[in-house]
């Protein structure tokens, strides 16, 4: 059964119960009023005719059945007994009657009660014993309630087509205003639907200032929040997919020469300088896989690291790196400069100088040959900033996203000849991020690339 069916029924069963309650109380209540009243009026006149009898009593020293009876008769003729029949009984026998001669007649009771008849009156039977100096007397008289009970009647009929109307007119808007209510609920249902089906995108969008309202928006958020962990979740597999095949193909093409080289040996006579090229192909490539294999085992341990930092000067580790540096980028007429801010911050020193090295080596590889490499630094109240310019060809915009992800390489073909294997910035990333902080790229007005780290381990 729908909600708003639901609804439905339970607003007419509480219109049902409290109209019916207060109807039903409502009748019951003018009906006694009305029977208090006629009952007030029976008695009123029952006492006078008594009183009438017992001064007829004192009048006359001895009063016989028959002068009751003909006073009786008497005011019955001139309508001052206001009673529909009247009773005299002297023992078992009928001294006086007059009206309804189907009424009874029984003087086993006495005082005041309702009787009714079998053609639907209704009378108040009042009945007591007049005391008289010879036989005792039972005085009985009948007055008619029968408008009471057919007021009470119609109104039952009244009332019964009055609730019938107002069950129907309630249902009716009771379904209407459910179905009002609970359609933000059909909507949250077919939301509920559409997710599950897959189509992530889809939001119930309900616009109301209550509890279905809240309801929606936590929805919409969550929606929203596993569609993007879906698209992370994908993108995720993609790279993973990626760096798999990219893995797969720095693996094969060094091992594809080892093995070609190492069989050309063990299969031909070659000459001294032949073997000589061949065990030096063979050595490079083995140094490239080691390469390979140790920047991977950085990247893997450098996210289960924590760093023990200590106060360093950033200026002295860059000073230091680059004098090492500068013989072997000598060799390319690549000079290398530093201006750096005298302080000290919270570093962890080897992999700081890791970093500067991967982001120095990227630089010599981006310019070729003959350029300038600028290395500056800043004490930040954080840590520090390191920058490192290049006047190379820049980076491609295409590539700014994709930097720092394993193996990716913006000049594929000449990053390939140079050895890079595309890990040197996805460690630096790693580093950084290690140390609270993160990498940025941008290319500067005058040409070249710069690179932005920021170290956030702490002031010293």
């Amino acid at each position: 059964m729908k909600f708003r069916l639901k609804i439905t029924l339970c607003m007419i069963w509480l219109l049902s119960l409290s109209f019916g309650i207060g109807g039903s109380l409502m009748i019951g209540s003018s009906f006694s009023s009305a029977l208090s009243q006629e009952k007030a009026a029976a008695e009123d006149s029952y006492r006078f005719l008594i009183r009438t009898i017992e001064m007829v009593n004192s009048i006359s020293t001895l009063p016989n059945t028959s002068d009751i009876a003909g006073i009786l008769k008497e005011m019955d003729s001139m309508g001052m007994t206001n009673f529909d029949a009247l009773r005299l009984l002297s023992g078992d026998e009928l001294a006086y009657t007059t009206g309804n001669t189907k009424l009874s007649s029984d003087t086993k009771n006495t005082g005041i009660s309702i009787e009714g008849t079998a053609d639907g009156k209704h009378y108040y039977k009042l009945s007591s014993v007049i005391g008289t100096e010879s036989t005792p007397l039972t005085f009985i008289a009948f007055y008619d309630i029968s408008d009471v009970f057919a007021m009470r009647s119609a109104q039952y009929k009244a009332y019964a087509l009055i609730f019938a109307s107002t069950i129907a007119v309630g249902a009716a808007l009771s379904y209407v205003i459910s179905k009002w209510l609970t359609t933000p609920l059909d909507k949250l249902t077919t939301a509920t639907k559409k997710l599950a089906e897959g189509e992530l995108s889809y939001r119930a969008d309900i616009k109301t200032h209550d509890e279905i309202g809240q309801l929606s928006e936590s929805f919409d958020a969550m929606a929203q929040r596993l569609e993007e962990n879906v698209a992370e979740l994908h993108d995720a597999m993609r790279r993973q997919e990626e760096f798999m095949g990219s893995f797969a193909h720095e693996m094969k093409t060094p091992m594809t020469s080892i093995i070609g080289y190492a069989d050309l040996m063990r299969t031909q006579t070659l000459s001294d300088e032949e073997q000589a090229a061949a065990v030096n192909y063979i050595f490079s490539e083995g140094k490239r896989l080691e390469s390979l294999s140790l920047k991977l085992l950085d990247i893997i341990v450098l996210r289960k690291t924590e760093l023990d930092l200590k106060q360093v000067s950033p200026a002295e580790l860059i000073g230091k790196t680059a004098d090492y540096l500068r013989p072997v980028y000598a060799k390319s007429d690549i000079g290398i400069e530093c201006s750096c801010e005298q302080g000290e911050c919270m570093l962890e020193p080897e992999l700081v100088k890791s970093l500067l090295i991967n982001l120095l080596d990227n630089a010599r590889k981006a310019i070729g040959h003959a350029g300038l490499i600028r290395v500056s630094s800043s004490i930040t109240p954080t840590g520090c900033v390191i920058r490192v310019r290049d006047n190379g060809p820049g980076i491609p915009q295409n590539a700014m996203a994709h930097l720092t992800e394993a193996f990716y390489r913006a000049d594929k073909s000449r990053s390939r000849a140079q050895g890079g294997v595309g890990l040197g910035l996805s460690l630096c990333s790693d580093i950084a991020s290690l140390h609270g902080g993160s990498i940025g790229f941008e290319n500067c007005p005058e040409g070249g690339a710069c690179v932005t780290v920021y170290l956030n381990g702490g002031a010293a």
